[in-house]
């Protein structure tokens, strides 16, 4: 069953995102997504998240594709065009890459390309009216289309940091949703009492929601976003946890895998992050018993 399928059929889907490699060399990349074929759903492919320069989305969504995996592609704003979004959105679909996630994109400063400068041409929900348009058989500027495209489209939750910011991004989701977005992926959970009161305001928006699960590598990276990142509700109980593990790594897999357990109970689904750790992806599914 596609993951379009089991979304439409309430079914709790897993995901596990994967990068592409800075070069050429997909041997990582495929390796690792062998390693978790038939365990997940599909396996989704940022497009140069946190500004790195990496192969496109569109490449590592066909080298999924090839090896029978589904895929999942972002497509951000930030980096291209409404042509050369367009364009590589129905290259896409020709190369049997149908499913989208319309993704927040991070500021390019922070990333490795500091004097790349960013497009923003449209915004996330124009893009989706876009995309909407496209599977009518016309192109932005309402020329027809030679052939139409299918598509599963869904977007981000952006990031917030306090409630008044969470509400901005609520109106913006909404908007989001009636712009075409047929699922939502929300930033990591840490804290499941929180993600509770926000999760009860976001399904309101009718559409499955389907959080990200973050493996957390280190204590140092759990102090971090405890200290840098407000809204990630991070606890002191999660840092005390790892900070007292002889194996902290096995620790945070444990996390991972107890909160995947637990959001089987609520939501839709989940995304699993891991952000180059890819390998350790079988031992936080079966962590999850998955």
């Amino acid at each position: 069953m596609t993951f379009q399928k089991r979304l439409a059929a309430k079914e709790f889907v897993v995901l596990a995102e994967m990068h592409t490699p800075k070069g050429v060399n997909i041997s990582r990349l495929v390796n690792d997504a062998r390693k978790v074929k038939g365990k997940v759903d599909a396996v989704v492919i940022p497009g140069m998240d946190n500004g790195i320069m990496r192969m496109s989305a569109l490449g590592g969504g066909v080298l999924m594709q090839q090896q029978g995996i589904e895929a999942i592609m972002h497509v951000y704003c930030r980096d291209r065009n409404r042509m050369a979004l367009q364009g590589d959105i129905l290259a896409a679909h020709v190369l049997g890459v149908q499913n989208l996630i319309v993704a927040h994109s991070e500021d390019i400063t922070e990333g490795d390309h500091r004097e790349a400068k960013p497009v923003n041409d449209i915004d996330e929900v124009q893009l989706l009216e876009a995309i909407g348009k496209l599977q009518k058989g016309k192109d932005m500027e309402g020329f027809e289309l030679d052939g139409i495209p299918s598509f599963n489209t869904g977007c981000t939750f952006g990031p917030y940091t306090d409630p008044k910011s969470m509400e901005a991004q609520l109106k913006l989701a909404k908007a989001k949703v009636e712009a075409g977005a047929k699922y939502i992926i929300t930033p990591p959970v840490f804290d499941m009492e929180h993600f509770k009161g926000f999760y009860a305001k976001v399904k309101e928006l009718g559409v499955p929601v389907i959080p990200t699960v973050f493996l957390i590598k280190s204590l140092a990276i759990a102090q971090y976003i405890a200290s840098t990142d407000p809204g990630a509700h991070i606890s002191e109980d999660v840092i005390s946890r790892i900070r007292k593990s002889k194996e902290r790594e096995l620790e945070g897999i444990k996390i991972a895998g107890e909160t995947i357990a637990a959001l089987r109970e609520l939501a839709q689904g989940v995304m699993i992050q891991t952000l180059g750790w890819e390998y350790k992806l079988p031992e936080i599914l079966d962590a999850a018993g998955i």
